[in-house]
């Protein structure tokens, strides 16, 4: 896998990470005036995936574009999630909603998990036409 496919998987988790953090703002109806605060947040959930994604081999080349092995950014981010809430409430000095967590746990896997759907079909469609 070459370093530009691997930037933009990186890139396209983040931009994943983002849209959860903002859907998670617009379910509260809390969107349009969350401004910076979005990103106690954000942050928080990026610094969890890239602390425990690359245990998993989330970025190692031959399970990147793999089929079989999307499980693992899946559960990368549910174990990302319980410490990225923390990482959150510590930031914001607040209790942790265990709800919270399994909240952004689960719409945070699943979306990270479409993505790298998204890419794995992606990849292998360029492959296919590269011959």
């Amino acid at each position: 896998m070459s370093a530009m496919r691997m930037t933009w998987v990186h890139i396209g988790d983040i931009i994943t990470l983002a849209l959860v953090t903002a859907i998670g703002f617009a379910s509260h109806g809390t969107l349009d005036s969350a401004g910076l605060r979005m990103l106690t947040t954000f942050v928080p959930l990026v610094v969890a995936w890239y602390l425990i994604a690359p245990h998993l081999g989330v970025y190692d080349p031959s399970n990147v574009s793999e089929f079989r092995q999307l499980w693992r950014p899946f559960w990368a981010m549910i174990l990302a999630a319980p410490l990225a809430a923390w990482l959150r409430g510590m930031l914001l000095n607040v209790a942790i909603s265990p709800i919270f967590v399994l909240v952004l746990g689960g719409v945070s896997a699943v979306a990270i998990l479409l993505w790298r759907l998204l890419y794995y079909y992606l990849a292998t469609r360029r492959r296919d036409e590269d011959g």
